[in-house]
């Protein structure tokens, strides 16, 4: 681990909108994946924030204060209501959102990047590892 900055990937998808869901995690480059059961894509892009938020937390005990999270993502509608530009519409994301922001709180500073699908292979992996195994 760096000393002051985890670099985090995320990734949620579901099979079939709602369907069968899993998420994927890099956090420095180790990998974490779970099913999470029927859902839907962007219900599984908060699950994998919120999962990493946790691990990380998890990872760095009282450090955390002193950590920027550095989480990368390639969902716009979550990347974008996280940051305060989009509104929570949807009333099952809601609770999601209220978390994710709560265990922000934990962290020095947390930057949030919308990237590229592409970019976002690695935990995009991970999903289908996971689902492909079910």
């Amino acid at each position: 681990m760096e000393e002051s900055k985890l670099i985090i990937y995320t990734d949620g998808g579901a099979r079939g909108n709602p369907g069968p869901a899993a998420i994927g995690i890099i956090i420095n480059s180790e990998g974490f994946r779970d099913y999470i059961g029927e859902t839907t894509n962007n219900v599984a892009e908060y699950k994998a924030v919120i999962f990493a938020l946790k691990k990380s937390l998890e990872l760095l005990g009282k450090k955390s204060k002193e950590t920027t999270l550095e989480i990368n993502l390639d969902s716009e509608l979550i990347a974008n209501q996280l940051k305060g530009d989009y509104r929570v519409k949807h009333e099952n994301l809601k609770p999601l959102f209220l978390e994710s922001l709560n265990l922000m709180k934990n962290f020095k500073k947390v930057l949030l990047n919308l990237i590229p699908r592409e970019k976002n292979s690695e935990a995009d992996k991970l999903v289908n590892i996971e689902l492909d195994s079910r």
